[in-house]
């Protein structure tokens, strides 16, 4: 018998728009179709673009440093290419030449800043001589000498002056089997246009590294151009892995309905609302960034959700014996209300992104945050409409009797759960999980948890590159620049640089600080030199005169010091740039800086790749708490809104809090950081969370309002929809978790967290939601009788 409900402002409502939508279902196909096609145009033409400086949040007091320093310091976006030889040491001509080509070709690079290119040949580099005049600086190797022209005893030259400089572990390893080109990058050339990252690292690749490696020499080419490159190649994969997932969905989809019309419908919907998705980013004038590569398919996912929740309904009105059309209507109908509550809470998800004031998160938002608002027309409007056409025979509808009364055997079992007894069980069982994830997530690591680039894998070139390279040479390849402010026409004040001594003397112990280059340290070594070596010299001078004339010779070298004094640096390098490592040097730094104080002088954080990552994680780890209150609290305000009751608040939140510790629990198992790639996946894994949690309340309240018990209604609710739930998540973990095998190490670490929250937010929606939803019932009985909201019921 097909009942409705009490009539109400959102019942009429609901009536009137699938009475209009219904009888102009023709037109809106037709409309979307169109719309699908000019879209397309646009997706047709959408690209990758990754960008440096989008990564830096606005507004941060580091960003703020390195912005205002970054002519006058180490660039924070470096290029380091290294000639290893391969069977013997560079000190031969054929290596040396190597060297020089490679400096060459480093040189010519777009977007690289010429003066900033350093190696052994260039004029840049250079070695302090003691002579009877004083200090003389000569290079390296000298302007007049050609490659062509390298003898033996030019080249043992050449090595002795590398060994007098101390070059030997900074421009040439410490085994010198190798030497170091560096450069700085321009994220913008002088035309204004932006660094193409994605077509720079096949630049890197064709004329670096394929041009220059053979059997006797291997390029080795680290930065973040390239790490990003090799990301974004990487990210090609995605596609692959998620045509496997896709296909993996749709042969499940086929077994849990036996229908290819009721199997391809969902999935051309969710690529439906991707294709508008993608047309739309290109409008705005967004590419999509290698790091948020994966958000439209997790999204893509979560079409897929709503689109088996749509044909589960259908085919369950079919069986009951309604007509296609009318378990359409149903469907519309029915899943409106619940839909739309859970895609609207998904969306306002995404939409917290955007208090992260990072650029890249929130292009990944505004992405992320479109798909889910198209989500509503194609899930919730165009699948149903579409559907609506299909004819269903009457030996289908009784086959579908047939398979929902085989499923409903175990799944009665699962609703007995909700019996008060065994509720109560379930409830202590979910609050002592809660606690122990609570606690064993306590201290989980916002940032990078590796070293390298912790989006390739460990045995990915870049990686291998990177770690020959910091094993090989003293200078870390991940640097903290301090910067000691002074008021302007400083170089007589010597007290700045007694100062930033003491500082260096403080740091040089703090685990995961490498090596110190400093406007200090220079102090030291030219006083020495100018008193002949004298190594009871090897101090900051006192003497105003003899500091400021030491301050000019110092002004000389890149990255140290503005000409008037009024900035000095001091370089950090670190071991590697794991949060750990970063967070325990700015911690020293910070405890420096509150202890030790110099009228005038102001220590400022902080610059060099490590500064811009420092305040990367300082943000995420900020805005965590807020966003994810106000996704809850947004979750709390839209339930109450639509069921107007705080049991429902409660029944649907408690369950997903409890998933969303799990999964910072099972983040830190398996050494996963909270970084801009993984905060995204654990908003949506809250979005997917508490749609089961929707669907299955909604239900409930169905048979409550049509007389039944608490128990008796969890027991249907359970049987009707609890078949699709677990489907859905089952389904949807087997896809993500193909992203295993994928050669990017944050995908697959994506693929098996997703897997994990699909799973473990369905066990909470299926268990622990009908549990709290009982005994609130008993502990706090209705007064009045539940009056649902426009839905259908049986």
């Amino acid at each position: 018998m097909h009942s409705r409900p009490p009539d109400t402002l959102l019942t009429r409502s609901v009536a009137w728009v699938e009475t209009l939508v219904f009888d102009k279902r023709r037109a809106i196909l037709l409309s979307l179709a169109l719309f699908t096609v000019a879209l397309g145009w646009f997706a047709a033409q959408l690209r990758m673009d990754a960008g440096f400086e989008k990564q830096m949040p606005i507004g941060h007091e580091y960003i703020a440093t390195f912005q205002k320093y970054r002519d006058d310091v180490l660039g924070a976006n470096r290029l380091t290419v290294v000639v290893k030889a391969r069977r013997s040491d560079i000190w031969n001509a054929a290596a040396l030449k190597r060297l020089y080509d490679v400096t060459q070709a480093v040189g010519y690079l777009p977007n690289v800043e010429r003066l900033g290119v350093q190696s052994l040949w260039t004029p840049n580099s250079f070695v302090n001589e003691i002579t009877e005049e004083g200090f003389r600086a000569d290079p390296l190797i000298d302007g007049t000498i050609t490659p062509e022209a390298l003898r033996p005893e030019t080249i043992a030259a050449i090595r002795q002056a590398t060994m007098q400089g101390g070059f030997v572990g900074t421009l040439v390893s410490r085994d010198e089997t190798s030497a170091m080109v560096s450069a700085e990058l321009l994220e913008y050339d002088a035309k204004g246009e932006k660094l193409d990252y994605i077509a720079y690292n096949r630049q890197l690749e064709t004329q670096l590294r394929d041009k220059f490696e053979d059997a006797d020499f291997e390029i080795q080419i680290i930065g973040f151009a390239k790490q990003i490159g090799d990301i974004a190649d990487g990210a090609r994969s995605v596609l692959k892995f998620c045509g496997i997932a896709l296909l993996l969905t749709a042969l499940a989809v086929y077994w849990y309905c036996h229908s290819i019309r009721f199997t391809l419908l969902p999935i051309a919907c969710s690529l439906t609302s991707l294709v508008w998705q993608f047309g739309t980013l290109r409008l705005l004038g967004f590419g999509l960034d290698p790091l948020g590569v994966l958000v439209p398919f997790l999204v893509f996912a979560i079409g897929v959700s709503h689109g088996v929740q749509q044909i589960n309904y259908i085919v369950r009105e079919i069986a009951n014996g309604r007509s296609s059309f009318d378990a359409c209507r149903d469907s519309f109908s029915g899943l409106l209300i619940p839909g739309t509550l859970a895609l609207v809470t998904a969306f306002v998800s995404f939409i917290t992104l955007l208090l992260i004031p990072i650029p890249m998160v929130r292009e990944l938002a505004i992405t992320a945050s479109l798909g889910v608002a198209y989500k509503i027309v194609t899930n919730l409007v165009m699948l149903p409409v579409a559907a609506s056409y299909f004819t269903v025979d009457k030996a289908y509808a009784d086959k579908a009797v047939i398979k929902r009364e085989r499923r409903a055997g175990w799944l009665r079992a699962l609703a007995g759960l909700a019996e008060p007894r065994r509720a109560v069980v379930v409830v202590a069982v979910t609050a002592g999980l809660f606690v122990t994830a609570a606690w064993q997530s306590r201290d989980r690591v916002v940032g990078t948890l590796q070293p390298g680039a912790p989006e390739l894998r460990a045995d990915s070139r870049f990686n291998r590159d990177a770690v020959s390279i910091s094993s090989s040479y003293d200078i870390g390849l991940d640097w903290l620049t301090v910067i000691f402010e002074a008021p302007p026409d400083s170089c007589e004040n010597v007290n700045v640089g007694l100062y930033q001594d003491r500082f260096n003397w403080a740091m040089q112990p703090v685990p995961g600080v490498l090596s110190i280059n400093s406007y200090a340290g220079q102090l030291r070594l030219f006083n020495e030199g100018y008193n002949e070596g004298n190594p009871k010299m090897n101090a900051v001078p006192i003497d105003a005169g003899n500091y400021a004339a030491l301050s000019t010779e110092i002004a000389r070298i890149r990255g140290l010091m503005r000409k008037d004094c009024s900035m000095t640096a001091v370089h950090l390098f670190l071991t590697d740039h794991k949060a750990t490592t970063i967070q325990r040097v700015i911690d020293a730094v910070k405890a420096f800086r509150n202890v030790h104080t110099l009228p005038g002088v102001t220590i400022r954080l902080a610059s060099g790749n490590a500064g811009i990552l420092a305040a990367i994680d300082d943000e995420v780890e900020r805005s965590e708490l807020p966003m994810i209150l106000y996704v809850y609290a947004a979750i709390v305000v839209l339930v109450f809104l639509v069921y107007r009751d705080w049991r429902a608040v409660v029944a649907c939140c408690l369950p997903l809090t409890v998933g969303t510790f799990i999964g910072y629990w099972f983040m830190k198992e398996l050494q996963i950081g909270l970084t801009v790639a993984t905060l995204p996946v654990m908003v949506l894994a809250v979005g997917i969370g508490v749609d089961y949690a929707f669907y299955i309340y909604n239900r409930l309240l169905m048979h409550l309002a049509g007389g039944q018990t608490i128990v008796q209604a969890v027991e249907h609710a359970i049987l009707e929809v609890g078949m699709a739930t677990i489907f859905t998540a089952v389904t949807l973990a087997v896809g993500v978790a193909t992203w295993s095998f994928s050669s990017l190490k944050f995908q697959a670490d994506m693929g098996k967290l997703l897997a994990f929250m699909f799973m473990v937010n369905m066990v909470m929606a299926m268990t622990t939601l009908p549990a709290i939803a009982v005994l609130l019932e008993r502990m706090f009985p209705r007064r009045q009788p539940v009056r649902i909201t426009g839905l259908q019921h049986h």
